[in-house]
């Protein structure tokens, strides 16, 4: 399907000077949307060509990889199999299921899910954790956390279309590196790919490197909001005023940080004026849900839709 580019009209940006577009990816399909439809896509294609029947990935407890890696199994005739950070997560599966929206759907989609502790995972892509998975389930294929390898990359290549050449900057979330990569690749020499780490490290830098030769992007790494996951009644302000002035619902986690970024930077001068800018959408929608459950917890304000 053909993804639309959709105008924002916000009075920051006809004061500043600057048209902005989103790509709305988050539309590409109604479960396995944005980015991850496009990291799973050629990962799918290779499974297939290898023979084989299962899927098996990482993610933690609010995961959109998770969700989405489960419905793409579904759908295309795959087990799925799902790691869990958080081993507690297990202990009470029904009442797991009851209060996490991500984890039940991805159960509802056919997941098998092993929980580990924290310290178990963080040794995940070790060779003889994964030689014990492979124990315990049989023969897999294996999807890194976040879905970045060289098949996401391909795939994220295909985000931008000809159509997109024309815009001076393509601003992009990142988590683990691969949809940056591919934008990366997929721009044009003029054009300057701007991302927006979800994560707090310098780690990035490195993964991107291993996927593309070329030097027309930078990391913008002042809104991650403390960290990975982490939000704020700011954040949550944003989220839906933007909602409620452009009908465009983004994600706390990925583009709703970097929308948020992104204004800023343009209230602060950053872009000249006359700026032309594309923000890539990368969905994960599904993961509103996840972290309303969370603020409602904590009596904080809620994403409103």
């Amino acid at each position: 399907m053909k993804i639309q580019n959709q105008r924002i009209e916000l009075p920051i940006l006809k004061e500043k000077g600057i048209s902005l577009f989103i790509k709305r990816d988050d539309l590409n399909h109604p479960i396995i949307s944005g980015n991850k439809l496009r990291k799973l896509k050629y990962n799918l294609i290779e499974a297939k060509k290898q023979h084989f029947d299962t899927l098996l990935t990482f993610g933690g407890a609010y995961s959109n990889h998770i969700v989405a890696t489960a419905a793409a199994g579904k759908e295309q005739g795959f087990r799925t199999i799902g790691v869990i950070r958080g081993d507690e997560l297990g202990k009470d599966l029904k009442h797991t299921l009851t209060n996490n929206p991500s984890l039940k759907q991805a159960y509802e989609l056919g997941m098998q899910f092993k929980f580990v502790t924290r310290t178990a995972y963080r040794m995940k892509t070790t060779k003889p954790f994964i030689d014990a998975l492979i124990n315990e389930f049989g023969a897999f294929y294996l999807i890194p956390e976040g879905g970045t390898n060289s098949f996401a990359v391909k795939g994220c290549e295909e985000i931008l279309t000809d159509d997109d050449s024309a815009f001076d900057f393509i601003t992009t979330a990142i988590g683990t590196g691969g949809t940056i990569s591919g934008v990366i690749n997929a721009s044009s020499e003029e054009q300057q790919v701007l991302g927006f780490p979800a994560l707090k490290g310098d780690f990035l830098e490195d993964e991107i490197k291993k996927y593309t030769n070329k030097n027309n992007w930078n990391l913008i790494k002042s809104y991650h909001f403390g960290g990975f996951a982490k939000v704020n009644d700011d954040l949550i302000l944003f989220l839906n005023d933007f909602y409620n002035t452009t009908s465009v619902p983004l994600d706390p986690i990925y583009t709703g940080k970097m929308l948020f970024g992104l204004i800023d930077l343009i209230k602060n001068d950053y872009f000249a004026r006359n700026s032309s800018i594309l923000a890539i959408h990368t969905g994960g929608i599904q993961g509103v849900r996840g972290m309303n459950v969370k603020l409602l917890d904590k009596k904080k304000n809620l994403i409103a839709y």
